[in-house]
């Protein structure tokens, strides 16, 4: 299926320290509780610790299924591969499709946070000013575009500078708010139960939003052609990273909750965390917490924007995309034209989203659109691993589990809530979510009618030794798990 001509990505680039930081930087800690929580709030109130927390459970079977489709199928397109090799390639592509989509209007939606928390470190009134919060994480993406150019080892070096400093302060913060006082309501135990939910559409609402909180871990699989023994290592750091995630999101939800009132939470729909450092250590607190979310914002940029060129790089290699998109740099072993594409493609849209509103109402609506193509791709991943090990389900309880119930019941809950959902958000949220899928039939379709190779796929069985026919840089030695056979112990 894969089309092995050229150059390809530089092999065993990253290791499982490294992969395990991209994993906690996809899903942008603090970004995430910044940019979202008011989200959460304003649309379940007090149960914003429950929706994270059951929403954790099917994401956590998701994780899974990725961490067992990449150890028989390695991949820089992930679910795109793995979808078309077990369903059906036209679902491969939607799958692939809806990666691409939602990470360049995240980069668009991402990059106001970046500009606006980098102004408000200067003055507070600058970073509420759109149209200069919009220059500044344009300049911001353009520096991580030509970091994310220069290579996985570059990218993953100012990745761990990004993130360590970033997990640190977090970390000072929620031991802060632990021992913080002057609280706007107590601790309730009910808050990580399913009474404050408004009904099952509700709850639903609230699993959609909770799911972009999560999103990103999966870059792990994105990079599974540059890190060493990739085969185990990407999944066990997608694992990981979600299981570090969650309890920083629950944390300080949780902290938001006690501390902020309503109000409070309300008049900073695009900036909780500031309010919350002050808060908890007054004159510090918030230019700290700044500092956490300005570098989150652009880590997850980083990570976004890797995963959407190996995304594309992988389809043009398929010649599912112009096969330019497949071309990999001389010397620093990227594939520049995705990468080029893609920043092109996002800078224009986020000038252009300039015209659109607030910071606060562009992020609302992305936000959602982007649940909805994330529910997408990982519930239909979540169907690929059970139909590619369906003939080793039943060997033992835990392959039933791990293998087979836990992502089966992950998938299921994705279509659920993006069912569910669909009547409960904004036009715009739903004419960018399901119109940004309904593009991508048109290269489907025109690459299917030149008989592309991906619409032949090779079936994706875990009896069987699978070996990726691409192999990184051309040459079978540069990959040390190509000798051995399929690990298949869950």
């Amino acid at each position: 299926m894969s089309n092995s001509r050229g150059r390809g990505l530089q092999a065993n680039a990253l290791g499982t320290f490294d992969t395990v930081v991209m994993a906690v930087a996809g899903s942008a800690p603090a970004y995430s509780i910044a940019a979202t929580t008011a989200v959460l709030v304003g649309a379940v109130g007090l149960a914003s610790p429950a929706a994270l927390l059951w929403c954790a459970i099917p994401m956590l079977g998701i994780a899974l299924a990725f961490s067992y489709l990449s150890r028989i199928d390695v991949n820089a397109g992930a679910s795109y591969s793995w979808v078309g090799r077990t369903l059906h390639p036209f679902l491969g592509f939607v799958s692939g499709w809806a990666l691409v989509v939602s990470a360049t209007i995240f980069m668009v939606a991402g990059s106001l946070p970046a500009g606006s928390m980098t102004l408000a470190l200067f003055d507070d009134r600058l970073a509420e000013n759109t149209a200069l919060s919009t220059v500044v994480g344009a300049v911001w993406f353009v520096i991580m575009l030509g970091v994310v150019l220069g290579g996985a080892r570059l990218t993953v070096r100012a990745q761990l500078v990004m993130s360590g400093v970033e997990l640190a302060i977090l970390t000072l913060f929620a031991v802060l708010a632990l021992f913080h006082s002057g609280n706007a309501r107590a601790f309730d135990w009910s808050w990580l139960g399913f009474s404050h939910f408004d009904g099952v559409s509700g709850f639903a609402s609230g699993a959609l939003i909770a799911a972009f909180y999560y999103w990103g871990w999966d870059v792990t699989s994105n990079l599974s052609e540059e890190t060493r023994n990739s085969r185990r290592t990407t999944g066990l750091a997608g694992l990981i990273g979600v299981g570090i995630v969650f309890v920083l999101f629950e944390v300080f939800t949780i902290a938001v909750n006690v501390i902020l009132s309503s109000r409070q939470i309300a008049e900073n729909d695009a900036n909780v965390l500031t309010v919350l450092g002050e808060e908890v250590w007054p004159g510090w607190g918030g230019r700290l917490l700044i500092v956490a979310v300005m570098l989150s914002t652009v880590a997850t940029l980083e990570t976004t924007l890797i995963q959407v060129s190996r995304s594309l790089f992988a389809m043009g290699r398929d010649r599912t995309m112009p096969s330019a998109l497949g071309r990999v740099h001389r010397t620093w072993n990227t594939p520049w034209v995705a990468v080029a594409v893609v920043g092109g493609v996002a800078l224009v849209m986020f000038v252009a989203s300039n015209a659109l509103g607030s910071v606060g109402q562009i992020l609302s609506d992305a936000i959602s659109a982007i649940g909805l193509q994330i529910a997408v791709y990982y519930g239909l991943a979540g169907l690929a691993v059970v139909v590619a090990y369906r003939k080793m389900l039943l060997k033992s309880p835990a392959d039933f589990l791990l293998g087979g119930l836990w992502p089966l019941f992950g998938a299921v809950f994705m279509f659920w809530i993006l069912v569910e959902s669909l009547g409960q958000l904004s036009s715009a949220a739903v004419a960018i979510g399901i119109g940004g899928l309904a593009v991508g039939l048109v290269p489907m379709l025109w690459y299917w009618k030149r008989g592309s190779d991906y619409y032949r796929p090779a079936r994706l069985d875990a009896t069987r030794t699978i070996e990726a026919e691409y192999v990184p840089g051309d040459h079978a030695a540069a990959r040390p798990d190509a000798h051995e056979g399929l690990p298949t112990d869950f």
